[in-house]
């Protein structure tokens, strides 16, 4: 199965087992904005839940709030969304779809990507075990090409969206000969730029409204708390402020199912620390975090570092941590050093001091910060990507398996008495109490055995156990492992220690 086709199959099946629903569907929808379904909410939380774990309750020095989302409306103008909150746009005239600029860039960059990994993959074929790939990137006249040429892009482009020079982006892709990836046409229109912030009025009247914007990301309102939380927890710097909760952007060009969309929801950590040690916290969370995502057991060749070719107005250094979707490596999550800029502008705006009092140092500053932010939605999408398999059987029967880390799974174990009779059920409801206050688990007993374990494998369950005649006999039950679908024999007693050791929770 190719990707392209891979990654319809999981939209479809995402919908079809109650994971993610068009938003509004009755109505025909609302286009980039999706509604988690049941089993999808459950996925979510369990991202959400596991990431606060690991970077709040695991360490000491940070913290987290819960920031409103509406915030005053200087708090925008400080941190620059008002003014440079940007994407650059262009239009195709033949089919009238609108794209951003630099995506466009970056998608013909990843055909010449391509084109590099189809050479490698020819030529370890031929040469075998002796085969050097980076040595024949570096030799190979053809792939150097490749190689040369997307350098040559990459610092075309970095120039122009520094200087924001709109016309000769509009040259690049014209030289580039890139063209619409549904007309064909290379027909463009002039880039310009479009604010991404969403608006709004609030007050009782529209005489006495004013505006304001739907936080466009979580980070400044832990920014605008950051003398409220260093005083009332008695925070020694180095030390982090975390945050999950929506966002909003107008996304013009959102795609890719729930990749890109309007509404979405960010984890993010804010590390504040001593000037002059940014760039060694930097490194250190660039590594923390690619670690936490390759701890779930997601493939290590699914990730790559990509530095950022173009800087954002308050980084000294930045790179994003991309994952390999079906439609391409595209970016997971961001680490910033973020230097003293958020601290200094809400400084500046609100006439406030926000400064740390180091009584090491005897004086007090403003503090350089070293950010993690990762889209909640991206990471949804990364793990329901990589676990959805079309797998076929030693007997030559296919099932659909949803290979999900064991402890983000919406449910941990289904509960499935062999008969709707026979005590059965009644000793099955027996089992699923004694588990569900430990473990998100499911009751099951309609259909026979073999289709509910599909229906199982298909939602991601890890393990199902079966309540059958002996069980009443000598309480035993039959627990399977969705993965490898082995089946073993087990004390009930014992099965809340199988699932603490298998799942960790």
């Amino acid at each position: 199965m190719n990707q392209e086709d891979k990654f319809k199959n999981v939209i479809s099946h995402a919908k079809e087992y109650g994971f993610v629903f068009p938003s509004s569907e009755i109505y025909d929808g609302l286009s980039a904005v999706y509604d988690y379904g049941q089993l999808g909410a459950e996925l979510k939380k369990n991202i959400r839940d596991h990431w606060w774990k690991n970077m709040v309750q695991m360490h000491e020095n940070i913290v987290g709030i819960d920031a409103a989302i509406f915030m005053h409306p200087t708090t925008w103008k400080a941190s620059g969304h008002v003014d440079a909150f940007n994407d650059p746009l262009i239009d195709n005239k033949d089919s009238k779809k609108r794209y951003r600029a630099d995506v466009l860039i970056e998608d013909h960059i990843a055909k010449i990507e391509s084109k590099i990994d189809k050479e490698v993959t020819k030529a370890e074929k031929r040469f075998g075990e002796s085969f050097d790939p980076v040595m024949y990137k570096e030799t190979n006249p053809r792939v150097k090409g490749y190689v040369d040429r997307i350098k040559v892009i990459e610092e075309r482009m970095k120039r122009c969206l520094e200087a924001e020079d709109l016309e000769d982006l509009k040259q690049l892709i014209i030289d580039e000969e890139i063209v619409d990836p549904i007309s064909g046409s290379r027909n463009w229109t002039d880039v310009r730029q479009f604010n991404l912030m969403f608006s709004t009025e609030m007050g009782s009247t529209a005489e006495g409204a004013s505006k304001i914007y739907l936080r466009p990301e979580t980070a400044q309102g832990i920014f605008v708390n950051f003398l409220n939380v260093q005083k009332t927890g008695r925070m020694k710097i180095p030390f982090g402020i975390a945050q999950t909760g929506k966002a909003f952007r107008n996304e013009i060009v959102a795609r890719q199912f729930i990749f890109r969309m309007r509404e979405f929801e960010q984890m993010e950590m804010q590390f504040f620390v001593k000037p002059g040690t940014e760039m060694e916290w930097y490194a250190y969370w660039k590594n923390e975090r690619m670690q936490w995502h390759l701890d779930l057991g997601m493939p290590e060749e699914s990730y790559r570092f990509h530095d950022h070719i173009k800087l954002a107005h308050y980084a000294n250094a930045a790179a994003d941590i991309e994952f390999k979707f079906p439609f391409g490596f595209k970016e997971l999550e961001g680490i910033h050093s973020r230097t003293d800029f958020d601290l200094k502008q809400h400084e500046e705006h609100s006439g406030k001091k926000l400064q740390y009092f180091d009584p090491e140092e005897n004086k007090n500053y403003v503090p350089y910060v070293v950010e993690t932010s990762i889209g909640l939605d991206r990471m949804f999408l990364a793990i329901l990507s990589q676990a959805y398999e079309e797998e076929k059987l030693e007997d030559g029967t296919e099932r659909t398996v949803l290979r999900i880390p064991a402890k983000l799974a919406p449910y941990k174990v289904a509960i499935l008495p062999l008969l709707k009779k026979d005590g059965l059920p009644d000793k099955a409801r027996e089992v699923i109490n004694g588990l569900k206050g430990a473990f998100m688990c499911q009751y099951d007993e309609k259909d026979a055995i073999g289709r509910r374990y599909r229906r199982q494998d298909a939602i991601g369950t890890p393990y199902a156990v079966t309540i059958d005649h002996q069980t009443l006999e000598d309480d035993t039950v039959t627990i399977r492992e969705r993965d490898t679908m082995e089946q073993k024999r087990v004390h009930i007693k014992e099965l809340s220690g199988i699932l603490h050791e298998n799942i960790g929770a």
